[in-house]
């Protein structure tokens, strides 16, 4: 069993390359085409119309005695979450270039994170049939910007023609076996004297070693090829048997698995899409479902008395779902079965508070390279989307929770004080596709306002703030002190106790911790505050009593209600006295430009308040590469045609969050935080009251 995901840029023929895959196994009897709307990872309406992937799909089909379930992903980079949630998954990958366009933003971005990750990768160069191709020019790219380790495997005669064909390096080849002999000698000691020592190796041998280094994700071996003619096609189904390492998971061992895809069934049930890393699931099986691979210390205090708040603020919970339906993918359909053993993907029915990012069982025997955790950066765009038939505002929250349950990274915010939905994105092509989405899945019509930027704030320095149980102005029966302090760029939130773990009851600690990593969501100036370390620094409550000969009294006991409401006054205080900085997020981009109009270019760019670094001369065009703030990535998108005479070609990419400089922008506060201390209490008090 091999899980096996397919990765490109936009257009570089992934989907295609797909069918022929199929084709090639058997398991479709014609390869369908994309712009034709007629292929089978393609499914639904908007993607055959589009002609683009939005959401990954699973096939499965056999190459001799290996079984590969291949996932089908988006390529466009408003869609990297869907990819994201597959890495998870994967055993192997195949990252498909375009022989015409080569190496571009996605596709960097792609190869950095599979490297990151460790994913064995062999890298497909597709469309050499296309005029203008040039899988010379390509090698040399992938060489030069993603990866030095790859090795080609063979070369293309007739490249940019119809008769396009790939040609194997055969075994006896002096310059590709001493090529492949330096490379792979760079991890191998033996092959490394050989080398030096001018020894004779046979081709065995180094193909051993390929594999081996392969697996290890060290080295990429580099085939050619056409989806649409089909040459290469064999070589690359050899590859992807002989070269990538097959799932190796214990079928006896206790149940893991992780849930990458959500969807809803005909009936409004959910079905999770599931890889499975250890033991079996059975229908009819209880299994455990918890907190998101990666994030097992969410709301679980260790004996050290620190954890890490993460986005669900929850740990594993105790309930168990019964399995009511299971299916597994074979030669191209999804089949029935009683049961699904670790290595294979399933589908499995009656999970039905399951969400992405899941765990089955216990993430302690889930692999640690298959734990699920952030590969790319979240969305930097924001928009409010508003229902054209005011009757329709609550189906499209409806609606919309749907899609978050399929897309996290939606993020789906309400401001109780306008009634406005929010939604996070990561371009105005998502915009597009959930707006469809909701017409022809839901019926509704949907507006969506301007695009705006998602800022983020960062702690700046040391701040506390402590509320003392019956001390004015605190209302609430609870003691909370709190201290904040930075921490390092991408670490996330860290929740510590400074103090006993048993000085009170556990359930009042795991309600401060959870409502600190709510409470974060929105700082003083509105924005989301990550990367800080919350010390819990004092902590106190009135033990349950009552009256004599009376029941319980809540005026009189504390309970965890107290503490989450007043945490959010303390941290806030807290926040204001360290100090948080607005930062904007930036892309990285690059542009090619006729070197004519270059001029003129670097005026729009200053006004998009881009920062140009030096550029580069290429024949007759010029390479610009710089940081251009997210807000205007959009602005520089419209204006490059008009620039560049249609010419210019730009690829950007997050990059990093920069300190907004003058004053900084602000965002509408949801029902989190206290907007000051009086209307806090009362709007609490008003709802405690009223539950």
């Amino acid at each position: 069993m091999l899980n096996l995901g397919i990765l490109a840029h936009v257009d570089a023929g992934k989907t295609s390359l797909t069918e022929r895959l199929l084709h090639t196994a058997g398991v479709i009897d014609e390869v369908g085409s994309v712009d034709d709307g007629s292929t089978r990872t393609d499914t639904l309406a908007l993607e055959r119309q589009r002609g683009i992937t939005i959401k990954s799909a699973v096939v499965s089909f056999a190459i001799d005695d290996v079984t590969v379930n291949l996932i089908d992903t988006p390529g466009h980079p408003d869609f990297i979450a869907e990819v994201e949630r597959v890495l998870s998954v994967l055993d192997g990958a195949v990252l498909v270039v375009s022989a015409v366009e080569g190496v571009q933003a996605q596709t960097r971005v792609l190869m950095r994170t599979l490297r990151r990750l460790a994913i064995p990768t062999l890298v497909f160069v597709n469309k050499v049939d296309r005029g203008g191709a040039d899988p010379e020019r390509v090698l040399a790219d992938l060489a030069r910007k993603l990866t030095p380790a790859v090795v080609p495997l063979g070369t293309v005669d007739a490249p940019g023609t119809r008769t396009a064909r790939y040609v194997p390096h055969a075994a006896d080849d002096p310059g590709s076996t001493a090529r492949l002999t330096e490379l792979l000698a760079e991890h191998d000691d033996a092959l490394l004297s050989a080398y030096v020592e001018d020894a004779a190796l046979h081709h065995d041998e180094l193909h051993r070693a390929l594999a081996a280094q392969t697996r290890r994700a060290l080295v990429h071996p580099v085939l050619f090829g056409s989806a649409t003619t089909g040459t290469g096609l064999d070589a690359l189904t050899g590859a992807i048997k002989e070269l990538l390492p097959a799932a190796a998971c214990p079928a006896d061992g206790p149940v893991a698995g992780t849930v990458f895809k959500v969807e809803r069934g005909p009936a409004g049930e959910k079905v999770a899409y599931a890889r499975m890393f250890s033991g079996t699931v059975r229908v009819r099986d209880r299994v455990r479902v918890g907190g998101a691979a990666g994030e097992s210390g969410n709301g679980a205090l260790s004996e050290s008395g620190s954890s890490a708040v993460g986005e669900s603020g929850s740990g594993f919970e105790n309930a168990k779902d019964k399995v009511t339906g299971i299916g597994v993918f074979e030669q191209g359909a999804v089949a029935p079965r009683e049961s699904v053993a670790a290595g294979r993907i399933a589908l499995l029915w009656g999970l039905r508070g399951v969400r992405i990012g899941d765990v089955l069982g216990h993430e302690r025997d889930v692999p640690e390279r298959h734990r699920a955790r952030h590969h790319f950066a979240p969305p930097t765009l924001e928009t409010v989307v508003e229902p054209r038939r005011p009757s329709d505002r609550s189906a499209l929250h409806s609606a919309l929770t749907q899609l978050a349950e399929q897309d996290p990274l939606i993020g789906l915010r309400q401001d109780p004080l306008r009634q406005e939905l929010s939604v996070s994105l990561y371009g105005e092509v998502q915009k597009e596709v959930i707006e469809a989405t909701l017409a022809d899945e839901f019926g509704i019509g949907a507006d969506f306002r301007e695009t705006t930027t998602i800022c983020v704030e960062r702690v700046v320095g040391t701040g506390a703030a402590v509320e003392i149980i019956d001390i004015d102005p605190n209302p609430f029966l609870a003691t909370v002190g709190l201290r904040v302090e930075p921490a390092p760029v991408g670490s996330g939130v860290e929740f510590r106790l400074g103090v006993e773990l048993g000085a009170m009851p556990y359930a009042f600690f795991k309600a401060v911790e959870e409502t600190v990593g709510e409470t974060l969501r929105q700082g003083p100036h509105g924005w989301e505050v990550p990367d800080c370390l919350v010390t819990m620094t004092h902590c106190g409550y009135w033990p349950r009593q009552s009256h004599s000969h009376a029941v319980f009294d809540k005026s009189m006991s504390s309970t965890a209600g107290d503490f989450r409401q007043l945490t959010p006054l303390v941290l806030m205080d807290a926040l204001r006295r360290a100090g948080t900085r607005v930062h904007e997020p930036m892309h990285r981009f690059r542009l090619t430009v006729p070197a004519d109009v270059f001029g003129t270019l670097l005026p729009a760019l200053g006004r998009l308040r881009a920062v140009p670094h030096t550029p580069t001369a290429h024949g007759s065009t010029y390479v610009v590469e710089g940081v251009v703030p997210a807000a205007r990535v959009h602005g520089l998108e419209q204006a490059l045609p008009g620039l560049t005479r249609g010419e210019g070609e730009l690829e950007t990419a997050f990059d990093h969050y920069a300190p907004v400089h003058g004053t900084p922008p602000g965002r509408p506060r949801t029902d989190h935080n206290p907007l000051d201390r009086k209307e806090y209490v009362q709007r609490v008090t008003r709802r405690t009251r009223v539950g």
